[in-house]
């Protein structure tokens, strides 16, 4: 606790692991039960201290009626769900985590409640939490209710359940679910379906106050955490404080990132060519929020598939081109988020009643990109140049973001005191391209520190071995080069 105020920094490294509780493992001899919260202690601690991940998030462990929900049908605001054992018990995980230096975020759901007669909605035989209007307080989405925001009282439960958790807890972030559909009147709504507000607009106003006013007192009382919003529209100022007209939370979901990314990901490399702006759109926009990049359990359900098989071409170009969109997230600016599972290359979709495919580990493609996110993980903490400037220009340099012919990217990220530079080279084809001319600002050697075609990883091996001097020939505007052996669908980090 009493580090945390630098573990939660927005200069600091946040690589978060994001996990459904009941699906994570089970035991088998037990009838294929899901652990508990003090099992997950035992089994869950050491494997995110041994792969590096500084963060875990919960999806909601709010007490929920509906298992399928995964959480996001929250009836106990108050309560961590009885599935997995007692309060004291989850309070128990929670220090586990912390006394291993892995800070706790929790998934929490202001958004909507569902309508089970046991829960709020038609609480005391009148509309008391939600809207009497159905135009205002049902979600045709999730079939559930919304809250009345422009209630004090329900601001004030609201809060206070947040507070809670924060104070009785220990927990170090908060992640709020579907903060867009808070934010508009109209969202997932047809014309004459919605009420305006009263100035005529979509905007909720009321919502809006409320957000404002839930992250300014979570802040005041517990300034070393942090708040995060799901957030998938470009509403501005979401993560700019509120005195300045923003919403106050302390990082952002970069879902454009996510969306363009995995567009271009899923598409034959032969066509990328053609979509080279979906990957190179979100620099344009990185540093007008604090963007969270996130690869989350919402782009692995719902026939979606898992994120290797949205992979085009052979196995062996699924994982490695699974490796290679891992690497360009590490590389790219922005905290970062990964579900559970994807470290494993989960061939299947999530399912929230069975747990991770953990047999898969007896394949060496499947141990190599557990090892590689590892490896990942260790390279981001180490290296202030990847984390310490993540939300201002000043630490980010494109080196060439115009080769889409050759399907390359490369740039430069930096650190606050510019002594340490790491250089990203990105290849989205198949194709190894071998003296190939990167240019770079300062001479000497440059280290391969990582290659994503390593043979250990369940690559080719294709690489620069180890280390590359400078030519003192000008390229890319800088006074000297690299000539570079790119490997296929690879991505090479070099530092100076």
């Amino acid at each position: 606790m009493a580090q945390r105020h630098a573990r939660n920094s927005l200069t600091s490294p946040m690589s978060i692991y994001e996990m459904h509780l009941g699906s994570w493992k089970h035991v088998i001899e037990e009838g294929n039960r899901p652990f508990s919260y003090r099992e997950l202690a035992r089994h869950l601690v050491p494997y995110l201290k041994d792969m590096g991940f500084t963060h875990v998030e919960f999806l909601p462990v709010m007490e929920h009626p509906f298992y399928g929900s995964w959480g996001y049908q929250t009836l106990g605001y108050f309560s961590p769900t009885s599935r997995y054992g007692t309060p004291q018990d989850f309070m128990a995980l929670v220090d586990a985590l912390h006394q291993n230096g892995i800070g706790v975020i929790l998934d929490w759901v202001a958004s909507h409640f569902p309508c089970d007669g046991h829960g709020l909605a038609y609480f005391d035989g009148t509309h008391l939490f939600e809207h009497a209007d159905p135009k205002k307080g049902f979600h045709p989405d999730w079939n559930s209710y919304i809250f009345n925001y422009g209630r004090h009282e329900v601001r004030e439960f609201l809060i206070s359940s947040a507070m809670f958790w924060f104070d009785q807890y220990h927990i170090d972030g908060l992640r709020v679910d579907a903060v867009a559909s808070m934010l508009y009147l109209d969202y997932s709504r047809k014309p004459m379906e919605w009420v305006p507000n009263h100035y005529g607009g979509r905007e909720n106003l009321d919502a809006i106050y409320f957000m404002r006013r839930l992250n300014a007192t979570v802040y005041a009382n517990f300034p070393d955490v942090q708040m995060i919003a799901e957030e998938s529209t470009a509403w501005p100022g979401v993560s700019r404080p509120v005195d300045t007209g923003g919403l106050g939370f302390g990082l952002k979901w970069n879902m454009g990132w996510m969306h363009d990314t995995l567009e271009y990901m899923s598409k034959d490399p032969v066509y990328r060519k053609y979509h080279h702006n979906e990957l190179t759109f979100s620099f344009y926009y990185a540093f007008t929020e604090n963007f969270l990049l996130s690869l989350s359990h919402d782009e692995m359900v719902h026939g979606k598939g898992a994120l290797v098989s949205k992979m085009p071409g052979d196995d062996w170009q699924k994982f490695a081109g699974l490796r290679l969109l891992l690497g360009y997230m590490f590389a790219h600016p922005g905290k970062k988020l990964l579900f559970m599972g994807t470290e494993i290359a989960q061939r299947d979709e999530w399912k929230h009643a069975k747990s991770l495919d953990w047999h898969l580990l007896a394949y060496a493609p499947h141990q190599g990109v557990q090892q590689w996110v590892k490896d990942l993980n260790g390279l981001y903490g180490q290296e202030p140049a990847l984390f310490e400037r993540d939300f201002t220009p000043d630490g980010f340099e494109w080196i060439d973001l115009n080769d889409y012919q050759q399907g390359v990217i490369s740039f430069l990220r930096k650190s606050a005191d510019g002594k340490s530079v790491i250089a990203a080279v990105c290849n989205f084809t198949p194709m190894t391209w071998r003296g190939y001319n990167v240019g770079v600002p300062t001479c000497g050697v440059w280290r391969e520190v990582l290659n994503s075609d390593a043979l250990v990883y369940g690559g080719s091996g294709e690489g620069n071995l180890g280390a590359k001097e400078t030519r003192p020939k000008p390229f890319h505007g800088r006074p000297f080069s690299l000539s570079l052996t790119i490997p296929p669908l690879g991505i090479l980090f070099l530092k100076n």
